[in-house]
């Protein structure tokens, strides 16, 4: 191949996303010649096209859904493609482009291949990855280790990859990593030193099409970290023991004995302990939950792991706070506690928030719906609540549940949040209820951009009717 041609050569990107835009700058911090793919176009894209391209990146918004004709001008060049997380791993242009022996990865993947000399830990899990992600990063900090925190939240990975080139003189000592099934599946190569998987349930299969392909595109992150770490206390990976590679198990089961089975577990009394040993009171958690408790022991073993002493661990948990968007308590209506768990994306994670705060509550829930088992969250609405306020796409369909269960609490349904908030005030007062609940059990995609979005709309909204006492 000559100069010329290597010249010529072109690195795509696909989506103007957070992940692409990082992808993006990192292949042209290396002096590549990156062009982004966007299938949608509107003013806020157009603006982030111009500034890419005053800093030298190609961008071309389709206005159309991506396809294999959108590649045809620049097929004899391209090098490789970067796939933003939002883009199915199996999209027919993908597929068709892989017989062309085209380099295709995730862009999780192009910034691990920059940063896998720095220690890792990756994060995984249907719920409850978010609030280890978060707790195991404070622990570290607190404890004087250099990191860095991204992934599915926070920045992408591609990010710390340019930040980490221009700051060398800064090394990093771990790198804590909050991975979606997403990421996990278009990026293989995603080895991390330790592997923590939090929980199992069905989500996302939509895209993966049946729970087994979900659980095998997990299960990859554990087989290829060195270091496993799993939550006991899940139905589902419990069972699935025998066919995981071996590692760390904790768990708040069984809580009555010393197990072979958990390494780390929590007695009657609510002590923690290591194999035999005692470390320290449970207490020490300030936020909600027996979901969170598990979260605890999953990040005190990788911190174990890491090296840290156990109170060196226990100081740092002390002063740890719940994350926005994850039963983030908000304050009080005169004696009505308010909580906002917009994070709570699918039944199975809303159902954790109706156990977790006091009861008779009045939930907020709606949104677009995914397939996974509704029973349990409607029992639990049944044994919790007084009354729900439903909104958003899914509306009905999940008033049509309810009813089919004989739920014989009020139910409201609304058009969107801020009808909603006021309702659920009203019928909170109404029914002499404890608490709200935004907890939706669903996508926030047909009125929000994202999860964090409608948490903020809501948080803004109670400043806006109520004298909310905030903490």
């Amino acid at each position: 191949m000559s100069k010329q041609e290597k010249s010529n050569q072109i690195h795509i990107v696909l989506g103007l996303g957070c992940s692409g835009i990082s992808a993006a700058k990192l292949l042209k911090s290396e002096g590549k010649n990156v062009l982004v793919l966007e299938s949608n176009s509107n003013e806020k894209l157009l603006n982030i096209s111009k500034k890419l391209k005053s800093e030298g990146i190609n961008v071309i918004l389709l206005d159309e859904p991506l396809h294999i004709n959108n590649f045809i001008p620049w097929i004899e060049s391209v090098c490789s493609i970067t796939v933003s997380p939002g883009i199915d791993w199996e999209h027919i242009a993908l597929k068709e482009l892989r017989y062309k022996d085209i380099k295709i990865q995730g862009e999780v993947e192009l910034a691990w291949e920059r940063l896998k000399h720095i220690p890792s830990i990756g994060i995984t899990g249907t719920n409850g990855k978010t609030t280890v992600t978060n707790m195991l990063n404070h622990v570290l900090k607190l404890n004087n280790l250099r990191t860095d925190m991204g992934g599915n939240i926070g920045k992408a990975l591609s990010k710390i990859a340019l930040e980490s080139i221009k700051n060398n003189d800064q090394e990093l000592n771990w790198l804590v990593l909050e991975l979606s099934s997403y990421q996990i599946e278009s990026s293989p190569k995603v080895a991390p030193n330790i592997g923590i998987w939090t929980t199992f349930t069905p989500d996302h299969l939509e895209r993966h099409n049946n729970i087994e392909n979900y659980f095998k595109i997990k299960r990859s992150l554990l087989e290829k970290s060195s270091i496993r770490i799993y939550n006991s206390d899940d139905k589902y990976l419990s069972s699935k023991r025998k066919e995981l590679p071996k590692g760390i198990w904790v768990g708040t089961k069984q809580q009555s004995f010393y197990s072979q089975y958990q390494k780390f577990w929590i007695d009657q009394k609510g002590y923690i302990f290591e194999d035999k040993k005692k470390l320290f009171h449970s207490s020490i958690l300030k936020i909600p939950g027996e979901h969170n408790l598990q979260n605890l022991l999953l990040v005190i073993a990788a911190a174990r792991e890491v090296g840290l002493d156990h109170l060196s661990i226990a100081k740092s948990i002390d002063s740890f706070k719940s994350i926005p968007h994850r039963l983030e308590y908000l304050g009080k209506i005169k004696n009505l506690s308010v909580y906002n768990d917009s994070k709570a994306t699918n039944f199975d994670s809303s159902l954790t928030g109706l156990k977790s705060i006091p009861h008779p509550i009045v939930l907020l829930a709606g949104g677009i719906q995914k397939k996974g088992d509704y029973l349990p969250w409607v029992k639990q609405i049944k044994r919790s609540t007084n009354g729900i306020v439903l909104f958003g796409l899914s509306a009905n369909n999940l008033k049509e549940k309810l009813l089919k269960f004989s739920y014989i609490g009020e139910i409201i349904v609304k058009q969107n949040l801020e009808e909603a908030t006021i309702a659920s005030i009203e019928m909170a007062r109404k029914t002499n209820s404890k608490s709200i609940l935004l907890s939706p059990a669903c996508a926030s995609f047909d009125q929000y951009k994202n999860y964090e979005e409608r948490g903020d709309h809501f948080k803004n909204l109670l400043k806006k009717y109520t004298p909310i006492q905030m903490i």
